[in-house]
């Protein structure tokens, strides 16, 4: 039986929000900005769009698996419900820890700052075929201040009311899916209406499609390029921690999450396509399109100074919808452990007037904003490096990496690891299979235990591979160290929990 603090958040949601928290929240920066890390990883357009296929593909396996996790337990926390009944308290308080500490509020950080800067570059841009000049017109730290101004004002909405926020995320889901179909065909339309232009798209851009030689493929370079597509498809268990709020969730969550991954993949996959019919891999792969997103370049060679207006613009939308997704999902991890004693008791109060969790918002809010001016912090000063012996600590941001590769590395190190885990736990479920439960279930996972093991057992390898990447091997060191730490931490705080429990 569902606790009843647990039935204060009302059921509101219904199949048409809820497949917008999953489309929303997924679709931010990744699509238009990781094709350069793609490109850079994997030089062939048919691999590169292969891992672009291969991440949808997971996402579908993974998703079948997870609505009947999902389904079993419709209650506010997702994974960390889903953990502690699978694996026990310990792993539910593990992935709170990372998720809170790193994995959401580094993706909250990430699209809010992805935001700005699309908004400055609209600037740049508006201020450029005015006249007025090329360079920056808002200041570095004026845009971190306008960054954390952002999320500020997203929690406030999402204070207001779940079905308020849910709206909003509606309304921005379907403006940024729009826009991405958009960019689909609009190489198509320029063909049509100007077949002469000389940037014209080309299949030349293509090639070469396949490798030449399949024995000197680096299949770890393949790995991290995974990576960066597993970030653009980042969130789509976000119903999870929604699912005491869905309408009928036997019916609507496993409907949601099929709608959103078939929208999801095609428009990524044909964004892609449509990147490379434009811009060559080399090109794509260049230091350049390190900082400028690879949409912006594509509609600004298709169509001039408006194209790259138009697509930051798009850019823009797309990281506000997902990160008003991820404020509107947060806080309830943190209220889901407080109901269990594993974080403070005010973290579960509901304001008495728009019956949403406001502390814990907050709460979230201001670390994922803490973030980001550490982050900017460390991008415009540089640390000294410290010395013991031999041993040298260097705190300073990696000198080949921007800002926003190094958060997404860190926080797909820790989904990669305890998403994976939540996936996995259908297995304990299905096993134990009290009283006939699985047979009665409203919705049961195709294809299983098929389904899950290849899910579960491709994404352990990607895991692996950080480590054995030079690229990513930091990232995955210290997320380790950082689960490892919140392992010390459950070991201390669980006999306190233990003692204040009736």
């Amino acid at each position: 039986m569902v606790p009843s603090s647990q039935q204060a958040l009302p059921r509101v949601l219904g199949l048409w929000m809820a497949a917008a928290i999953v489309i929303g929240t997924v679709i931010g920066s990744g699509v238009f900005k990781k094709a350069h890390v793609i490109a850079e990883n994997v030089p062939d357009f048919g691999l590169a769009v292969a891992a672009w296929v291969l991440g949808g593909v997971l996402m579908l396996l993974g998703a079948l698996a997870y609505a009947e996790v999902a389904v079993r337990y419709p209650r506010t926390g997702g994974n960390y419900v889903f953990l502690k009944e699978g694996y026990g308290l310990w792993a539910g308080f593990l992935w709170g820890w990372v998720d809170f500490g790193i994995i959401r509020s580094a993706s909250i950080g990430v699209l809010a700052s992805m935001a700005i800067e699309s908004l400055h570059d609209i600037v740049k841009q508006v201020n450029s075929i005015t006249g007025g000049g090329t360079g920056d017109v808002l200041g570095f730290w004026v845009r971190q201040v306008m960054t954390v101004a952002v999320i500020g004002l997203l929690t406030a909405i999402n204070i207001r009311g779940t079905r308020l926020g849910a709206g909003v995320q509606f309304v921005l889901t379907v403006l940024k899916v729009g826009s991405l179909f958009g960019l689909i065909v609009l190489p198509i339309v320029v063909l049509l209406t100007n077949p002469d232009a000389p940037a014209a798209p080309s299949t030349r851009n293509m090639t070469p499609t396949w490798p030449a030689d399949w024995g000197a493929v680096r299949w770890g370079q393949f790995g991290v390029a995974l990576v960066g597509v597993l970030w653009a498809y980042q969130g789509w268990m976000n119903i999870g921690p929604m699912a005491a709020e869905v309408v009928r969730p036997g019916r609507n969550i496993p409907l949601s999450l099929l709608i959103g991954t078939g929208v999801i993949t095609l428009g990524y996959v044909g964004a892609n396509v449509a990147y490379f019919s434009m811009i060559s891999a080399t090109e794509m792969a260049g230091p350049a399109m390190a900082t400028t997103p690879v949409a912006t370049e594509f509609c600004f060679r298709l169509i001039g100074p408006v194209g790259a207006l138009v697509a930051s613009l798009i850019v823009m939308t797309s990281a506000i919808g997902a990160l008003n997704g991820n404020v509107l999902v947060a806080p309830r991890l943190l209220y889901a452990m407080a109901e269990d004693g594993l974080a403070p008791a005010a973290l579960k109060r509901l304001l008495p007037i728009y019956q949403t969790p406001g502390v814990a918002l907050i709460v979230f809010s201001a670390w994922s904003c803490a973030l980001v001016i550490g982050l900017g912090a460390l991008t415009a000063y540089r640390l000294p490096v410290l010395n013991f012996g031999s041993w040298n600590v260097d705190l300073n941001l990696p000198p080949n990496k921007v800002p926003f590769d190094v958060l997404t590395d860190y926080a797909i190190f820790g989904s990669v690891v305890f998403e994976t885990m939540a996936v996995a736990t259908l297995f304990r479920f299905r096993s134990r299979d009290e009283a006939g439960a699985t047979s009665t279930l409203p919705y049961r996972c195709p294809f299983y235990p098929l389904v899950p093991a290849v899910y579960v057992l491709v994404m352990a390898v990607v895991a692996l591979n950080m480590f054995n990447s030079p690229e990513q091997r930091s990232e995955a060191t210290i997320g380790l160290g950082y689960i490892a730490v919140g392992a010390v931490t459950f070991a201390i705080i669980s006999p306190r929990r233990s003692k204040r429990q009736p």
